[in-house]
């Protein structure tokens, strides 16, 4: 049912009683009128039947007559008592003439209008007419009170399972409501809970992927550091202990070639030290070097035997681009390259960067296999790039291709920095 139809109809009912209680003290009033209309008439009768026959006691009849609109008594009678005051400055009293004089039989008779009955009628209409409508007025407040609470009472429903889902239920287990509009907003609420328990859902997975992409960092970190430094500083340490060992011994030629030795180990020793810290922490991602560091990421994945043919395009000239949007844009195209190679499946993969002189944007093509059909677009790696877009103050839009393949495209601000400080203090 609709709460508009139900408060009409509601207050129609109300207003239908209101009008039959005035109807019913209406037609009340006009009974009692015409009924003492009709007892005026006869004693006016009586009177002029007495005043005819000349009774004696014609003047103690006119003063029990008692009859409406009208005042008759005998000429030397004292005339009826004058209007309130009051009642004459609001103007309900008209000027009432001196009356007229006339003879029946041997007395004479000074006839004259009475107002004083006909207000008495109205004063007496009115007084229970209002308090017909004060009664019913307080009926109506009860009524309309009644109503509303029982009409609003969802709202505290819906109020209950608001706060349930403010305190981290995820069922604000709402009953089935009658109105179409609370209807309406319990379907809402249970889609917000369903979004804040898919949210909620994909929270955790990240920060379970973000713990096991830590171990497997460090995993990776201790396998390079004892498979490659290791190694080379094996050898150093081995040159070194000869050194010391046959020092005494050794001619100028011999302990030269030690030196060679050292110094080829130590060179190579920091090339790898750069590599991990490069993999660990790109250096020099800034308006300049952003570009270089792009290429760079995308030709040593060509230099792989992946069976991919990459392509890349960039823009001729750069904003002003942070450090934050620099690595942000940097870390999407590393792990999105890496999807490509490990899951897609594809052939060819393109990818274009487009700025202009706030946002940065970038679209990773390719052929492949596109987006598993069963279960969460985002998840794993894209649920991580979501986030870290987000984070940035932009956004991550997944299409799949005509035929096969996806399309990955990363927007965000240049000073992605800046941004998110601005963010910050709005909020």
């Amino acid at each position: 049912m609709d709460l508009r139809r139900r408060l009409l109809g509601w207050l129609g009912l109300l207003l239908g009683g209101l009008l039959a209680m005035a109807l019913i003290v209406q037609l009340y009033s006009l009974r009692a009128d015409i009924g003492a209309e009709v007892e005026a008439s006869s004693r006016l009768v009586d009177v002029l039947l007495a005043a005819d026959g000349a009774a004696p006691d014609l003047p103690q009849r006119l003063l029990d007559a008692d009859l409406r609109h009208l005042s008759i008594r005998s000429a030397g009678a004292p005339a009826a008592q004058e209007a309130s005051p009051l009642l004459v400055r609001l103007g309900l009293v008209p000027e009432a003439g001196p009356g007229h004089e006339i003879r029946v039989g041997e007395h004479r008779l000074i006839i004259a209008p009475n107002p004083a009955s006909e207000i008495e009628e109205r004063l007496g209409d009115t007084v229970r007419l209002l308090i017909t409508l004060l009664l019913y007025s307080g009926a109506t407040l009860l009524a309309v009170w009644w109503a509303a609470d029982r009409a609003l009472r969802p709202v505290r429903e819906l109020e209950s399972g608001l706060h349930r889902l403010a305190s981290g239920e995820f069922d604000p287990a709402l009953p089935s409501f009658a109105l179409r509009e609370f209807r309406q907003v319990a379907g809402a609420i249970e889609r917000l809970a369903e979004a804040l328990r898919t949210a909620h859902a994909a929270r955790r997975a990240l920060a379970r992927q973000l713990i096991a992409v830590q171990e497997e960092e460090r995993r990776t970190l201790a396998r390079d550091l004892h498979d490659e430094m290791g190694q080379t500083l094996t050898a150093i340490n081995a040159t070194a202990a000869h050194l010391e060992r046959h020092a005494a011994r050794l001619d100028a030629a011999a302990v030269a070639e030690c030196a060679a030795d050292l110094r080829r180990d130590i060179r190579h020793s920091g090339s790898q030290l750069r590599a991990m810290l490069k993999t660990l922490r790109p250096h020099g991602l800034d308006a300049s070097g952003l570009a270089a560091m792009l290429r760079e990421l995308l030709d040593g994945w060509r230099n792989r035997e992946t069976g991919i043919e990459f392509a890349m395009e960039l823009p001729e000239r750069w904003p002003e681009v942070d450090e934050t949007a620099a690595l942000t844009l940097y870390r999407i195209l590393q792990e999105a390259l890496t999807n490509v190679v490990r899951h897609s499946g594809a052939r060819h993969c393109t990818v274009l960067v487009a700025a202009d002189a706030e946002r940065l944007r970038m679209s990773i093509e390719d052929d492949g296999d596109g987006l598993p059909q069963a279960g969460p677009a985002r998840r794993g790696g894209l649920l991580g790039m979501t986030e870290r877009l987000e984070m940035a103050g932009g956004h991550l839009q997944l299409d799949s291709l005509p035929g096969r393949g996806l399309r990955l495209s990363a927007e965000l601000p240049a000073l992605a920095g800046t941004a998110n400080g601005r963010k910050g203090e709005k909020e």
